[in-house]
């Protein structure tokens, strides 16, 4: 990990620009905060037709939403979607409100995820499991019907674009020791709660790339990648222990990526050619 933060370059180019982007419909899961609400901006203030932010707090949502609108100038794009990927029946709710009510899907960006300190359960599984990995992926298949149709009615080439993380492979040790029933074991009690997130991640990246060989492009007409953003400022270890904050606020500082930088590497994903199929992208690159 320390070689990939310390060469992680900053100031992205936004490959995402008005030509690929206008009049388009975009998701962007966990778009409250963070990576996800810097996504959404760009997406907004790129004529996007329709931006859904897709969050699990409403209120917060609404708040972004305004932000968004205020920064843009661009009224009556981004819509405040509930959708909790902590509960199964929410997935499936915002995958049948998406499919009934959207006249097209141009890209998908699951970028929600959680970092957990304690042992906390949903779905009967670890929350980083569920939300992370399962649910993850049940959005994706639910909604992938949507983004085949989206593409054949409109010629468009819809991205579903998962975002992850290279520090999944620093967790090589204890993957080697799960990966036969990874779902299992990450809910166990020999894994610290802290190393189910890294895990998750190597999980959601194995998987998205296996699912990637089941239906190719030339099958369905939608782009399947990952997308890993670097080390960035983001919230996302606010329920870390406090040595942990203290560790990575120092590589924040030192190495770190703004939000909005990081959001870049997300845009990239949502735009890139087919050949990204299946594959890991960093740094507004390929990075297999």
């Amino acid at each position: 990990m320390a070689s990939a933060v310390q060469t992680q370059c900053r100031n992205l180019p936004l490959l995402a620009t008005t030509e690929t982007c206008s009049g388009g419909t975009y998701i962007v899961t966990g778009a409250n905060t963070g990576l996800g609400f810097e996504a959404a901006k760009h997406l907004v203030s790129l004529e996007a037709a329709k931006v859904i932010l897709a969050v699990r707090n409403l209120s917060a949502g609404e708040k972004a939403k305004k932000e968004i609108e205020e920064s843009t100038g661009n009224i009556g794009v981004a819509e405040v979607w509930s959708l909790d990927l902590a509960r199964y029946d929410s997935v499936k709710a915002f995958a049948q409100k998406a499919t009934a009510e959207l006249d097209r899907i141009d890209a998908v960006i699951e970028n929600a995820a959680v970092a957990v300190s304690e042992r906390v359960l949903a779905e009967g599984h670890g929350l980083a499991v569920t939300v992370n990995v399962l649910s993850t992926f049940l959005l994706a298949v639910l909604i992938l019907p949507k983004m085949r149709e989206s593409a054949q009615r409109y010629g468009i080439v819809p991205h579903l674009t998962l975002v992850t993380s290279r520090v999944g492979f620093d967790a090589k040790d204890q993957w080697d020791n799960i990966k036969d029933d990874p779902v299992k074991k990450m809910d166990g009690d020999d894994i610290p709660p802290m190393r189910t997130y890294p895990l998750s991640k190597v999980f959601t990246t194995m998987a998205l790339r296996y699912l990637a060989t089941l239906i190719p492009v030339d099958h369905t007409g939608v782009v399947l990648n990952l997308v890993c953003p670097g080390l960035c400022k983001t919230d996302l270890s606010r329920n870390a222990p406090a040595q942990f904050r203290e560790d990575l606020a120092k590589l924040h500082a030192e190495y770190g990526r703004t939000a909005e930088d990081g959001s870049r590497t997300l845009l990239h994903g949502a735009v890139a050619g087919k050949e990204s199929h299946g594959c890991l992208l960093h740094s507004c690159e390929i990075g297999e």
